[in-house]
């Protein structure tokens, strides 16, 4: 098809697939990590990028890294 063609060009889209696959991976079960909260942050940039392309790809930018980012060693008791 044509459009999926265009979709593998696409460098936005293939990070978009590469977001989504992360917070599907993420663990339900872990506290550390709010997996409903990333979705729905992902969600927000999915919908940006229909709007916005350049500021949606920003935000993935700062999404991905936060992603990267553990957040265990954020709020230790010594801080």
């Amino acid at each position: 098809m044509a459009a999926d063609d265009r979709l593998e060009d696409d460098e936005l889209a293939r990070r978009l697939r590469e977001a989504h696959r992360r917070v599907r991976l993420l663990p339900a079960s872990d506290p550390a990590v709010d997996k409903a909260r990333l979705a729905r942050r992902y969600l927000a940039i999915c919908d940006l990028a229909k709007r916005d392309p350049e500021r949606a790809a920003a935000r993935l930018e700062a999404f991905l890294s936060a992603l990267d980012t553990p957040r265990n060693d954020e709020n230790t008791f010594g801080d």
